[in-house]
């Protein structure tokens, strides 16, 4: 199959050294990169929306999420250590499938980290404002300042995030000091959340209760295309989680000897992490129960909606698993530890910034990357003299960051957030496969296991869990993309580097 403009490998390695970032980070730091980013909102918030969507069921929802990235995983690894420069799946297209393939793929990108980020800072800003300010200050900000509008899935009376604009602008400052300060301050947050969720899963998990996973499944394991319910619908929300693994990937051109230590960060933090997602999941249904909100035709309202918004206000569900903004802690507290849930709600505020720093580090580098391949303007790729980071698109990514964390709830960013991530990592596993034929001489030195099996399963799981979406996140992605093709028809196709390369061969 003839693609056009396919960046050779070697051109690409070439012009990572030409202008390059600095190689600053081990693989204990690319790994501790990783679980900053999955042990995040996944757990600390995504429990409560998992578990609308599937109730109980939402253990099997992390096991399907962890299936599919544990062979996505497989496929990065390969891919990443051969390639080991800033870009992540975009880079890998380039290399394989050509530039409009590239394009589309660094497209989707810029989807998936920028709203997962910014989904994170609302989850921080839930915990900030029910433990930090009304546990132990007494203190309730005005609704209007609280959340987002009700007509947008945020609460009554909500207008504006403030504190989530406000943390994301604070990350943004970080990133732009440097990445090796920004990992440094990751390592420490990193051990404090992983400390928080060994006390929740000791202090739950003999207080389980089997009597709360009944019914297991009250949505069933398939809720339909385009329903978002059920085991499945609920694995599509929580994959956007798991998007740590990529995020190592995308640090390749700072990371000292990558070819060995991209493959360990990437499977490394990945195999560490699902298991406290399946375990904290069994100890926050298991002791309070998790069944959720049904509608009058007996499915689960939908996350992040209005409607749920309207029902959790009610009495009845206000105490409810599905309703909580800050899930873990709210466990805590109704099983009679409400001081150790203010400490885990703590260590949430403390620790979850460490999730938005790793999200906007991956966006920041996919900008820098096609900007220095010329398909976006070269001022967005200009590396601070000082702190020798990509500045200028750090900011605007923060910017961004923080509008779309001030009106949106936590749900409904994490779908979209999803289908663009889906859409990469389907894009990954292709790349791998035609790499095996069109590179068979070139050095891997990290090849993935019967590939023949796990890159095609990588594709059909990404396929399967982008339809179980619900339909709105669905329509996101080619809305998204058509937009993306107007800018690169109307500005990236004719300054492309490669492009000119080409017309000036000719």
């Amino acid at each position: 199959m003839k693609f056009e403009r396919v960046k050779p490998l070697d051109a690409i390695l070439a012009a990572a050294e030409e202008k390059s970032l600095k190689r600053t980070l081990g693989w204990f730091q690319l790994t501790l990169f990783g679980i900053g980013c999955v042990i995040g909102t996944g757990i600390f918030a995504l429990t409560a929306a998992g578990a609308q969507k599937a109730g109980p069921g939402l253990m099997l929802a992390f096991a399907i999420a962890g299936g599919i990235c544990i062979v996505a995983a497989l496929c990065y690894a390969e891919i990443a250590a051969m390639i080991p420069v800033a870009g992540s799946a975009y880079t890998y297209t380039y290399s394989v499938m050509g530039e409009l393939l590239a394009w589309t793929v660094g497209w989707a990108l810029v989807l998936e980290y920028a709203v997962a980020a910014s989904a994170v800072a609302v989850t921080w800003s839930d915990y900030f404002q029910g433990t930090v300010l009304t546990q132990l200050l007494g203190v309730h900000l005005p609704s209007w300042l609280a959340a987002g509008p009700l007509a947008l899935g945020g609460s009554p009376g909500g207008f504006i995030n403030l504190p989530a604009v406000f943390i994301g602008l604070v990350i943004t400052l970080l990133l732009v000091v440097g990445t090796s300060e920004s990992a440094k301050f990751n390592a420490i947050l990193v051990a404090i959340k992983v400390t928080a969720l060994t006390a929740f899963v000791v202090i739950t998990l003999p207080r389980v209760e089997v009597a709360h996973f009944n019914p297991f499944l009250p949505a069933g394991v398939f809720g339909g295309f385009g329903t978002g319910v059920g085991a499945v619908g609920a694995a599509a929300t929580i994959f956007f989680a798991y998007v740590g693994f990529d995020a190592v990937s995308t640090a390749a051109e700072e990371t000292k000897n990558p070819q060995r230590n991209v493959p360990i960060g990437l499977i490394g933090s990945l195999l560490f992490c699902t298991v406290f997602y399946i375990i904290v999941a069994a100890g926050a249904i298991g002791t309070i129960g998790g069944q959720p909100i049904m509608g009058p035709n007996g499915t689960p309202w939908p996350a992040g909606s209005e409607e749920l918004a309207r029902q959790c206000v009610l009495p009845q569900y206000a105490q409810a698993l599905v309703c909580s903004k800050e899930a873990l802690a709210h466990v805590l507290r109704e099983v009679g530890f409400s001081t150790v849930g203010n400490m885990l709600g703590i260590a949430a505020f403390v620790a979850l910034p460490s999730v938005i720093l790793v999200l906007m580090f991956g966006q920041t580098r996919i900008f820098f990357v096609m900007s220095r391949d010329g398909l976006l303007p070269d001022a967005l790729s200009r590396v601070h003299p000082r702190f020798k980071t990509p500045y200028v698109v750090t900011i605007i990514t923060g910017l961004v960051v923080s509008l779309a964390a001030a009106f949106l709830p936590v749900g409904q960013l994490a779908d979209i957030a999803n289908a663009g991530t889906l859409y990469a990592f389907m894009m990954v596993a292709i790349a791998v496969m035609l790499l095996r034929k069109t590179e068979p001489n070139r050095k891997r030195s990290f090849k993935t296991p019967v590939l023949w099996l796990v890159g095609p399963a990588t594709i059909v799981g990404c396929i399967f869990l982008f339809f179980n979406l619900p339909f709105g996140a669905m329509l996101v992605l080619p809305v998204w993309g058509a937009i993306g093709l107007v800018i690169y028809y109307g500005y990236s196709r004719s300054r492309s580097h490669l492009g000119r390369e080409s017309v000036a061969r000719v």
